[in-house]
Order: C-alpha cells, then structure tokens, then sequence
C-alpha cells in the first residue's frame, strides 16, 4: 500500500451515481477526487420561459426522495418573487409536510443504508427475524417510514413529488379522523425511534476532523423553514444573504457545483450541522427524552450525523404530534397570486443539508432564469477532505485493501449524500504501482 491507485467506480446504497480516485503515494494519499456522475439536466435552463406557478412541481423533479423540500423550497422563492404572504396556516402545512418528509427519509438512510454496517451485514434484508435484535430493526424501519409517509400523505397529498402544496397555499385539507388517525401512528412509532437513537449511539466507527457547519436555524424552533443562516462560528445571517456565503468550486471531474465558504474554507451542511448550530430548540419532550445523549453535540465525528439524522426523527415526530393536536385544520382557499416583477430566494433545510432556490419572474408571470444550490455539491469537498484523513489513518495502521475500501464505502454513506438508490455498493479496481 505504500504506492496504489483506488479507483471505487460505482457507489450505490446512497443516493444516485458517484465514482472515486484515489491515489496514494509513498504512504499517503496524494489527491482524492469524489465524481458526482449525475447526467447534467439543467434544470436552472429548463425553468426559464415557464410560467411561475409551474416551477414548484416543475423543480420538485429534481429528486424523488426529497422532491417536497424541492418543491416548498422553491414556493418559497417563488411567493417572495411576487411578494405573497402566505397564511399562518399554510406555514403550519408546510411544517408538517417537511416533518413527514424527515421521518420517512431518514428512516430510509439510517434502517437501509447505514444500519447494515453496524451489523456488519451487506444489507437491510439480510437481518436475521429469528434473532430478536435485527427482527425489532426490520419492523421499526418500515413502521417508521410509514408514520412519515401517512403524515406527508394526509398533509400534501403524497410522500414524494406532493400535489397538494401551491404557491399561495394548499389545494387540499385533512378531516379530523385523518388527522387523529396521524396522531396515533406518530405516537405508536416514538418507541421505535429511540431505539433507533439507541442503536447509533453506540456505533463503532468514529472520524473526527474539525470542519465548519452551517444550517437555517429558526428563532426558537427546530424546523426545517424559516430563520436565518446560523454557522459553527456563531455568525449569524438573514437568510437571503445564504449564496453570498458561498464561494462556487469548479471540480472538473464531478457533473455537480461545488461550494466552500467564502473565505475558501470547507464546510458541511445536514443534520449533524443542524445539531451543531441548534441543539437546544429541539421540542421539549425530545430533549427529556434524550437526556446525556445530546452533550455529543457539537460533535466533530462525521459519523455523528447517522445520530443526529435518528434524534430528528425524534423531534419531528414529537413536534408534529404537539402541532395536529393543538391546531385546528380548516379548509382556505390559497392566496391568489399577483404576477409583478422580482426575484425571490427560497432556503429551507432538506434531510441533507441547506437547500437554495432563486427565482427571477417577469411582469407576465414568465421566469427568466434561476438557481438552484443542493445540500451534497455542498458537502462534496467536505467529503474529500475527510476521505484523506481516513485513509492516511489507515495506512499508518498497516491497513489491507479490503479494509480501506469499506471504510471510505461507511463514510460516504455517514453523509447520506443523494444520488438514487441501488443494491451493491463499490467495484473497487486497484492499480498497485
């Protein structure tokens, strides 16, 4: 190992298509390059020439599994390009739309993607129901994914790609029993997601390397729209102000923008961060419930972020509950909005990270162009900067192959980077110099 060259040429069991190289010489590592491989789909071209009230389903297409925090995201800009106020009741619906959305998707990362590595299983499926541990996690996962999808359901009509939400407000209203009925599911899964926060406190695997965090942080909340942009160094930023932060990174071997701080330092966005930043506005019974567990945070270990994905379930879950029970859900119609030129800035936190929309609308209604920053172009050189620390570790350990290249396959996956899901994870091919 002291001069090789890693090639990982397809990671799956996250989301989407990335390769990796990596090249080692005399005993370190000399370049990592993480290549995001999504065929390019120019979005931000796609929307221009469209009709505004056409680009929140339009960019929710972006990504299947977090399409809602696409598409509120980009009601968001597209309501403060023509300067609509939504109701207070659409802000509630639009919570708990986002709520449903962490619930379900985290459980899908942490259950199918990063749980077989703690059990050291090549995947979910392969648990065992006669042991009675890994029976428990098979029945927590989908009990848990489909509490999130029931509230997403009810709330915005689907759990992916939602038809209820519009700009201006919601198209669609739960009755009472759907809403009792959310209630209960939510309540029945809560044992289930503190075993699930359990189960990754105790995780083997540990990288710790100082970095930045940032994330939108409401004022005495812990939700995921709204606030300002709060950052480890305890700055704080109206959050239309998010892309000036930001420093665009062209990576020439990855198909996806990359960004560092504006100062050219690294940082990471995600759930972990959102722990960094706001850990003490998490709901009241989360925080009783979790006691000890959350003096891990601030953390500095990357694989923290499976943990901190589990206690957002908690929270979430917590939060919606206090919310459908304390607040009446009545039909309204949506504000009807007024076409006038402007540009607007939609920022919400998706499961991954600080998601950005930018939407610049002529007087006809007509958009003339936009943007669009995701949570993993974000992370990328964050990803690389941790990869090097890892496999430097590793060959001063006198690591085989074998165990490096499952090691940097348990890190990408802390991150939960989205690309669309697959079976197998790495073909590593190794050219040994």
């Amino acid at each position: 190992m002291h001069n090789a060259d890693i090639s990982l040429e397809s990671i799956t069991k996250v989301e989407g298509h990335a390769s990796l190289d990596l090249r080692i010489r005399d005993g370190k590592v000399e370049h990592v390059h993480y290549q995001i491989q999504e065929a390019k789909r120019f979005y931000t071209q796609a929307i221009e020439g469209k009709p505004l009230v056409a680009i929140p389903a339009l960019l929710s297409r972006i990504c299947g599994t977090c399409s809602n925090a696409h598409q509120i995201c980009a009601i968001e800009a597209c309501e403060a390009a023509i300067g609509l106020k939504p109701s207070e009741q659409t802000m509630l619906l639009r919570h708990l739309t986002m709520y449903g959305l962490n619930i379900r998707d985290h459980a899908l990362h942490l259950y199918l993607f990063a749980l077989p590595d703690i059990y050291g299983k090549d995947n979910f499926l392969a648990f065992d129901e006669n042991n009675e541990e890994e029976h428990q996690h098979l029945h927590d996962a989908f009990a848990i994914k489909a509490a999130g999808n029931y509230l997403a359901q009810i709330i915005a009509g689907r759990s992916v790609h939602a038809t209820y939400p519009a700009i201006g407000g919601f198209t669609h209203f739960p009755g009472q029993v759907e809403v009792d009925e959310a209630i209960k599911k939510l309540n029945e899964v809560r044992p289930a997601a503190l075993r699930c926060i359990e189960t990754f406190s105790r995780a083997p695997f540990h990288l710790d390397r100082q970095t930045n965090y940032m994330a939108l942080v409401p004022a005495g909340n812990y939700w995921f729209i709204d606030g300002d942009i709060v950052t480890s160094q305890g700055e704080r930023y109206n959050e239309k102000r998010f892309r000036e932060l930001l420093e665009h990174v062209v990576l020439p071997y990855s198909t996806a923008s990359a960004y560092t701080q504006d100062d050219g330092e690294t940082y990471m966005v995600g759930a972990l961060a959102r722990l960094n930043v706001a850990k003490d506005t998490l709901h009241n019974e989360t925080k009783k419930s979790l006691g000890a567990t959350l003096d891990i945070f601030p953390s500095t270990d990357i694989f923290h972020n499976n943990l901190a994905q589990a206690i957002e379930i908690l929270h979430s879950l917590d939060h919606a509950v206090e919310l459908l029970q304390t607040k009446k859900i009545i039909p309204e119609p949506p504000v009807k909005p007024e076409m006038k030129e402007g540009e607007g800035i939609g920022v919400v936190e998706a499961p991954r990270g600080t998601l950005y929309h930018k939407i610049h609308v002529g007087q006809d209604g007509i958009v003339k162009h936009g943007e669009v920053i995701v949570p993993t172009g974000q992370n990328q050189v964050n990803i690389e900067k941790d990869i090097i620390v890892l496999v430097n570790r590793l060959l001063s350990e006198g690591a085989e192959q074998e165990k490096i290249e499952h090691e940097i396959e348990k890190l990408i996956r802390a991150y939960d980077p989205c690309m669309s899901c697959a079976t197998h994870f790495l073909k590593v091919n190794w050219d040994k110099v």
